[in-house]
């Protein structure tokens, strides 16, 4: 089967690699751009993408690149402690959870392709414009148009996805809610441990740091006018004076806020958007994958390991199932109503509804959290997004395996 990808990002470059682990070897990707580079910030791949990333024979490289968290701690904007639990395997999963530099990321799987599929299965600077249900998509290069023969057409290609936008072409602009981020590295000394993820605020201002190497990640957030006023792209870079003062209060005992802002070398600016859930990604033969299928808000930090389970689960249907029509059914069946949800759940802040909730009961900070929110309470927000989320330790580490049994048996 003829099969073609447009988009070289994380999630079309895995299912560049998932379909053919599984099998296929007519396999291309395209992207717009003319030359991949290694932009971006720091991610969080969470343990069930890293347990499909390392089915792939790529675990080792993901070790080497990304640094394991083994706490996740959210306190509020005076720097008091809310709740903290356990990450990866200290928190019992058979695979840890890795921050690693997104371009970074990108780069291995890039190199990986190319070495199991040949240097010549991604080609650039070809810009997506149309896909035929029935087969076959058309591209624009520097040359002029291009249209290329295929069974089956995946589109990998971002929030801002042109076959997404041929099938729902009165969609409109991601939507924003209204929150900027500001993103960036810092080479800076490391807080607490050296081994925890740490969010602090609530809903209108929030920032994030954890270690990523030799580095520290930064995430800054506020809500504030204008916010949408630009497209939504991760290489905007603005200057960090701003941001240094929006958050010159956030004077921790243990971290320096304003400061670490400071210490970045970039910031990148984002608006926060998403968009509206489908009620289909799947049109004869073609189909959605990753942030053109579901973009969202990064709370819980889970769009490249959503974007990973879809490009696992898409190539396990299309080697199981009786044909490609039932294997794009049982992959949409499988992966929309759990990203549909998690969508939903992101924009109720998701695992981060601890900070809100701390605010919202005690907006000066509090002596005790526990007279603020429960125990109880606190330990249910969080078991229930992992649940939504498919990264649950008991879950996870039970569930059965993405990789065929034809192929297991290979292995």
């Amino acid at each position: 089967m003829t099969i073609v990808i447009a988009g070289a990002g994380i999630g079309g470059l895995t299912a560049a690699l998932s379909l053919h682990a599984v099998g296929f070897r007519n396999i291309s990707v395209y992207d717009r751009v003319d030359a991949l580079r290694p932009l971006g910030v720091g991610i969080n791949l969470l343990p069930h993408a890293v347990r499909e990333l390392t089915e792939l024979g790529l675990g080792s490289r993901l070790a080497a690149l990304g640094t394991a968290p083994e706490t996740l701690a959210y306190y509020n904007r005076h720097g008091q402690l809310i709740w903290s639990e356990p990450r990866g395997v200290a928190a019992g999963y058979r695979w840890p959870q890795l921050s690693v530099h997104r371009g970074a990321l990108q780069m291995e799987l890039l190199a990986a392709v190319r070495e199991r599929l040949g240097r010549g299965t991604v080609r650039l600077g070809h810009r997506l414009v149309d896909a035929d249900a029935n087969g076959g998509a058309r591209f624009t290069t520097a040359e002029g148009t291009v249209d290329v023969a295929a069974e089956l057409v995946i589109g990998a290609d971002g929030i801002h996805s042109a076959l997404r936008r041929r099938r729902r072409p009165d969609e409109g602009p991601p939507v924003s809610n209204g929150l900027v981020l500001w993103r960036g590295t810092a080479r800076a000394p490391g807080f607490l441990d050296g081994r925890t993820m740490i969010m602090a605020g609530d809903a209108e201002q929030k920032f994030v740091a954890y270690p990523l190497g030799d580095r520290v990640n930064v995430i800054a957030e506020r809500r504030t006018a204008g916010s949408a006023e630009h497209e939504a792209n991760w290489n905007r870079a603005v200057a960090a004076g701003p941001i240094v003062e929006l958050f010159g209060q956030w004077q921790f005992p243990w971290l320096d806020v304003p400061g670490l802002i400071g210490a970045c070398d970039e910031i990148l600016e984002y608006p926060m958007v998403d968009r509206d859930p489908l009620s289909r990604w799947t049109f004869g033969r073609t189909t959605l994958l990753g942030d053109a299928a579901h973009p969202m808000y990064p709370n819980g930090s889970n769009g490249a390991s959503q974007a990973v389970l879809d490009a696992r689960t898409l190539a396990f249907h299309l080697a199981t199932a009786q044909s490609v029509e039932a294997a794009l059914t049982a992959y949409e069946n499988d992966r929309r109503p759990a990203t549909t949800a998690l969508v939903r759940s992101n924009r109720s802040q998701g695992p981060e509804q601890v900070m809100v909730l701390a605010h919202e009961r005690a907006p000066e900070g509090f002596d005790d959290i526990h007279d603020v929110i429960g125990a109880e309470e606190l330990g249910a927000i969080a078991t229930a997004y992992k649940r939504a989320a498919g990264f649950h330790p008991d879950e996870l580490n039970t569930r059965a395996s993405l990789t065929p049994p034809n192929i297991r048996e290979q292995l």
